[in-house]
């Protein structure tokens, strides 16, 4: 039997698209086999760093707030807050932490009528603290004075305690 060059072409092209579909479904019947029957196994650790607290000093020099108290009106509090950790954090809110008093310079001030109001949380704008460093917060109109205030509290500074709550 003489094979022409016609039927030599197409038993080629048959062969080869018969092995071709054979490599191709061995090649995939083993690589979904490998992903299904391959089993591994690992260790790895992670600790849980604690944030430092952030705290809230006193004011230093150069930090004043921009208004005065007086009986009947409000004005900005001045809060520094220092970051001790080695990353940002984010001011989340500033609360009212007990009584307001007088300097030691005005003791006749006992009733000082002075209430400090805490801003909404989140604070509105975002307030960030670098890595071990403090910023100057204002909170506007944060303070108020009714016309109860005494008059020995004329002049007085007033120590209004908060907490600051910072995150990560």
């Amino acid at each position: 039997m003489t094979h022409t060059p016609r039927s030599t072409s197409a038993r080629l092209a048959a062969r080869t698209a018969a092995a071709t579909v054979t490599l191709c479904l061995a090649t995939g019947v083993g690589g979904a086999y490998a992903y299904w029957a391959t089993v591994g196994a690992g260790s790895g650790a992670a600790t849980n760093g604690s944030m430092a607290t952030v705290t809230v000093e006193a004011l230093v020099a150069g930090d004043t707030p921009q208004s005065t108290l007086v009986p009947g009106g409000t004005a900005d509090v001045a809060v520094r807050a220092y970051n001790p950790n080695g990353y940002a954090v984010q001011v989340y809110a500033i609360r009212g932490n007990g009584a307001t008093t007088a300097d030691a310079n005005h003791s006749g001030c006992t009733t000082t009528g002075v209430t400090f109001a805490s801003p909404a949380a989140p604070l509105t704008p975002a307030v960030s603290i670098p890595a071990n460093s403090s910023v100057l917060i204002t909170l506007q109109g944060a303070a108020s004075m009714s016309t109860d205030s005494l008059s020995a509290c004329q002049g007085a500074t007033f120590r209004l305690p908060v907490t600051l709550e910072a995150r990560k």
